[in-house]
């Protein structure tokens, strides 16, 4: 699959992240079956339902694709239907919306909430942690995929290339605390009823409208000080993270397999405001200092089984710069991956 040089527009940018590689469309044509997309209204869902989709009919398979999503913004839904995505409208915390939903094979679960849990933890414990489980009973004779996120590992030293699968985990903070509490909750539905599972401990997914290139992009763009509070981070781009999620539908298992999906590097943010400051034209300034820990996770295990990210962390940052000089538009969602103390 040949890499664009830029990508010049949202359309452009769609059609890339929905664009499937061939071991895609082998791995999920060879699973068999429709697949169910609970949460696909959020940053990550819409480019994975039409990346599912695309995948499917390219090997001109009949697989149904469902998103389900409370639609908040009906021109998701609009545009999941105009690229031959189903969808339905449910607040998935409403009594009985589970029971409402058609059965499928193959599950993902992509909901979540993170930003705002400060002062709401109650919602988000019932949204981390709760619905997780209730759908892990619901369709617990499926295969599922359960994003989880890689702050459920503590603070690792800087120089230990991440925490591993095997790290003891430390979550910092309700948030990722919430999240532990969803793995441990579908592990026992797991366990109970020996339903295959996934589970994807991502951190950080970007595409050019959000993420933490945009974030340190944006700030050197506005001249405004870059925050070297969390000093180094990884990332992974979108469709990469994206293909790791549905191939990770063939290697479910019972107690669930648990798998890191995140870039290679150790990426320093000051070097990478430096470099954004090359490509932008403007000398970055920074506020705070490294320290010797940061929030890392190790994704080996996830390029044995299913390759390298296919785009490097140079050419998203060429990429993500020219959104910032053409003035691309942005999702207005920063990451906050400056935090230290869980707090969001």
């Amino acid at each position: 699959m040949a890499l664009p040089e830029i990508i010049a527009s949202e359309a452009e940018l769609d059609d890339f992240l929905a664009t499937p590689t061939d071991d895609l469309i082998e791995a999920l044509v060879a699973l068999g079956g429709d697949l169910l997309i609970l949460g696909v209204g959020g940053k990550m869902g819409p480019s994975l339902a039409r990346l599912a989709r695309r995948a499917i009919d390219r090997a001109g398979s009949r697989q149904r694709v469902i998103g389900v999503s409370r639609f908040t913004d009906p021109k998701v839904a609009e545009r999941l239907g105009a690229a031959g995505v189903e969808t339905i409208s449910r607040d998935l915390l409403d009594d009985g919306a589970l029971d409402s939903l058609p059965d499928a094979p193959n599950v993902i679960f992509m909901a979540g909430r993170k930003f705002g849990s400060t002062g709401a933890e109650d919602l988000t414990w019932a949204m981390n942690a709760d619905l997780p489980a209730r759908v892990a009973r619901r369709y617990r004779r499926a295969r599922l995929v359960v994003f989880s996120t890689g702050n459920v590992y503590p603070l690792v030293p800087v120089v230990s290339g991440g925490a591993t699968e095997d790290q003891p985990v430390g979550p910092v903070g309700e948030y990722a605390q919430s999240c532990l509490g969803r793995e441990r909750l579908v592990t026992y539905v797991s366990r109970r009823h020996e339903t295959p599972m996934t589970i994807i401990r991502l951190n950080y997914a970007i595409d050019l409208r959000y993420g933490i290139l945009q974030d340190v992009a944006g700030k050197v763009w506005r001249n405004e000080p870059v925050d070297l509070t969390m000093g180094n981070v990884n990332v992974i781009w979108q469709g990469d993270a994206n293909r790791m999620a549905l191939r990770a539908l063939a290697i479910t298992a019972s107690p669930p397999t648990v798998l890191n999906v995140t870039g290679p590097e150790t990426v320093s943010v000051r070097q990478l405001a430096r470099r954004f400051g090359e490509l932008l034209g403007f000398a970055p300034s920074f506020v705070g200092a490294e320290a010797s820990t940061a929030l890392l996770s190790n994704a080996a295990r996830a390029y044995q089984l299913f390759g390298y990210p296919r785009v490097s962390l140079e050419t998203m940052v060429r990429w993500v710069a020219h959104w910032v000089k053409i003035g691309g538009p942005l999702l207005n969602k920063p990451t906050h991956f400056e935090a230290r103390d869980g707090r969001f």
